[in-house]
């Protein structure tokens, strides 16, 4: 990973602090987008010392916000000559539903629309840089029987399903739904990459103990942390996987795939469904006003 730049979302603790350290031990530098810019520094403070004078950097963004997102894409473009890795891993649990100031629910927005509309961002600069990689965190909840999309209600509006502490613990459908969604993306991404020698791959960590359940809400906010920490692996564990995925040369071309502990796994049949990828993408375009977009620099030209 020497001379290699590597950007990540979700990096300022848990897995995704623990993967960006390992890279930056094994000579990457790494480029941090986080939302909170007291642990963004302390996340900072670590990788100086982890791997000192390679020029860390970091951006601050709500990644709930569309236009926040893409806003700190394009800073990330604007300073970066070169981009090798994109780790997608933001993401959270909201117990009751919550909607941005763009009219998303928030899980969808965050866990979803940040890594559709960054990836984008960035997409031009991972091509110029190829052979790059992009690597997104997803979850085996997206094998939970409600994990479907709506294609009528991607916000959830009519119906939104909570935390079920029933019988064994259970992420809540909105949740599960969005890992459905990452790894649809992922899917439809890699077709569309083919040629550029960019590859797009995602990836189960396993259940470790993080700080996503701290957001959930309620008594939830509780429960999650006490069940991750009785029986979650460690950040470490959770963060090899990417760590792999995003520097082994053995998947240097390995495109389009869903991992389990730094194996091929088959995700659920739902996701594999290339023409709900293919649909949710078209749907996602709107949300960001990528299409708009496209259009508008296409009448430019």
């Amino acid at each position: 990973m020497k001379g290699k730049t590597v950007v990540a979302t979700g990096a300022t603790s848990g897995i995704g602090e623990a993967a960006v350290l390992e890279l930056a031990g094994l000579g990457a530098r790494i480029v941090v987008i986080a939302r909170n810019p007291d642990r963004a520094q302390a996340t900072m403070c670590k990788l100086e010392a982890k791997a000192p004078g390679l020029g860390h950097r970091v951006h601050l963004a709500d990644l709930t916000s569309m236009a926040a997102t893409r806003a700190v894409g394009e800073a990330v473009v604007a300073s970066e000559p070169r981009i090798d890795v994109l780790i997608n891993n933001a993401g959270a649990i909201f117990i009751k539903r919550r909607v941005t100031s763009e009219g998303l629910e928030m899980t969808f927005a965050l866990n979803h629309m940040a890594y559709f509309v960054l990836t984008d961002a960035l997409k031009g600069r991972l091509i110029a840089s190829a052979p790059a990689r992009i690597v997104s965190t997803t979850s085996n909840a997206h094998q939970n029987p409600t994990a479907s999309l709506d294609f009528d209600d991607l916000q959830s509006a009519n119906g939104y399903s909570g935390f079920n502490p029933l019988g064994r613990l259970k992420l809540a459908d909105v949740y599960a739904r969005s890992k459905l969604a990452n790894i649809l993306f992922t899917r439809e991404l890699a077709r569309r990459l083919v040629g550029t020698r960019v590859t797009a791959n995602c990836l189960h960590p396993g259940f470790v103990a993080t700080r996503i359940g701290r957001s959930a809400g309620g008594w939830a906010s509780l429960v999650i942390p006490l069940v991750q920490a009785a029986r979650g692996l460690s950040r470490e564990e959770g963060a090899d996987t990417i760590v792999y995925l995003a520097s082994s040369p053995e998947v240097e071309t390995t495109t389009g795939e869903y991992f389990v502990k730094r194996k091929i796994t088959d995700p659920s049949p739902a996701a594999r469904d290339d023409a709900a990828a293919k649909r949710l993408w078209a749907a996602s375009e709107k949300l960001a006003g990528l299409a708009e977009l496209s259009r508008t620099r296409q009448r430019a030209v």
